[in-house]
């Protein structure tokens, strides 16, 4: 009989799998998914959702499909790019013509306003219901 190796903090490691296996991609989303977008009246998100725009692939980080808006995770090292910035408004664009509304929240508002960020995203979701 093959013994299984003891490790430490296991527990931990089955939450980052089971987070891997959500979807989410970075440390940020992690802690998004943990402490921001859950709760009463959240939608289940689909994460790394691949939509074709043109002759592209970009993948939404937290798509509720049924009111058809992006949640967009910006961390603060990529994001911080005035060219990764003009990237993402013209991202921005093509999904707006898709009828696809695309909302960002960055690391610092995420990380430090968890509670607004949730009230913000509650707004916009029970807005586009109607």
């Amino acid at each position: 009989m093959e013994k299984v190796p003891k490790l430490t903090d296991r527990a931990a490691l089955r939450t980052l799998l089971s987070r891997l296996a959500d979807g989410c991609r970075s440390p940020l989303e992690i802690w998004g998914h943990e402490h921001v977008f859950v709760g009463a009246g959240m939608p289940r998100f689909r994460r790394q959702v691949p939509i074709s725009v043109g002759r592209r692939t970009v993948y939404l980080d937290m798509f509720a499909e049924r009111e058809r808006v992006n949640i967009e995770l910006d961390g603060a090292t990529t994001h911080g790019d005035p060219r990764r910035r003009e990237i993402d408004l013209r991202r921005d664009a093509l999904l707006a013509t898709m009828g696809i509304v695309v909302v960002r929240f960055a690391h610092r508002r995420l990380t430090h306003e968890a509670d607004e960020v949730r009230r913000e995203t509650l707004a916009i979701l029970a807005a586009r219901r109607t």
